[in-house]
């Protein structure tokens, strides 16, 4: 579940950002179980609704705040504010002044490191346990390509700026990978750089690729998925194009891993 690139998608942080983590941080109280038990205690600090995704994106190197809203797109500003107020009066995570001198970053501690395994297990069990369906109301475009930039295998790029277009049909929205190792860029507007390959793509049948659960090969035999471009950048498609870090056995090793198999 590592981060591999970095994106023009987070140089803005939003003015509600938190003010001081270390005053707000004191006046917030998080509701507890009441129990000494360890596991009660745990849960009180991982288990709050959305937390356990704030700490998969930063284990993934989401920093600013805009970064983590691309990928909790459903959760709002102050809501976001009042988690990440908790985590740090937890200990979980830190926050930093930010590099380009503008706003802040939020960064795990050795106490949120800690928590890696705790979200791939997670993670893994879900996908084991939790179904394979993919109900519309969970299809999100943004998202998905936040996750396909976050897993591109940068090893298997040409060193040379590869730049390829996703067209996704319902709905109909472009994006745009710009590759230029070690760097990736997911860019949601036409900058007008060459075009080496385009993808037009059903939402999804490519979410259900990239989550391991339809063959590329299958999902291109359907027409669910078309390349339209450079006839060499196709096969380089299917190799830098990495999948969800629990498809194709990732689950299992996790788990295994884990102890739980």
């Amino acid at each position: 579940m590592s981060e591999r690139s970095t994106s023009r998608a987070s140089s803005e942080s939003p003015k509600n950002e938190l003010a001081h983590p270390r005053v707000e941080a004191l006046t917030l109280r998080v509701p507890d179980y009441g129990q000494f038990c360890p596991v009660s205690r745990g849960a009180e600090i991982f288990a709050e609704r959305w937390t356990p995704l704030i700490l998969r994106e930063l284990l993934n190197g989401s920093h600013r705040f805009s970064e983590l809203q691309i990928g909790l797109p459903r959760i709002s500003r102050n809501l976001l504010t009042q988690r990440l107020t908790s985590l740090l009066s937890a200990g979980v995570i830190e926050r930093r002044p930010a590099e380009s001198g503008h706003g802040f970053s939020y960064h795990l501690t050795s106490a949120g490191q800690e928590l890696r395994p705790v979200v791939e297990a997670l993670g893994a069990w879900g996908y084991r346990w939790g179904g394979a369906d993919l109900p519309t109301r969970e299809l999100d475009p943004v998202l998905l390509m936040w996750f396909i930039r976050r897993r591109v295998q940068v090893e298997a790029l040409p060193r040379a700026q590869t730049v390829v277009r996703f067209d996704i049909r319902r709905p109909r929205r472009s994006f745009w990978l710009r590759m230029e190792p070690p760097a990736i860029d997911l860019c949601f507007t036409d900058e007008g750089f060459e075009v080496e390959l385009a993808v037009d793509a059903d939402l999804a049948a490519l979410t259900a690729v990239w989550l391991g659960r339809v063959r590329l090969a299958d999902a291109i035999a359907a027409g669910s998925i078309r390349f339209d471009g450079d006839e060499n950048a196709r096969p380089r498609f299917g190799r830098w194009f990495g999948l969800s870090p629990f498809a194709n056995g990732g689950a299992e090793r996790v788990l295994t891993r884990a102890g739980a198999r």
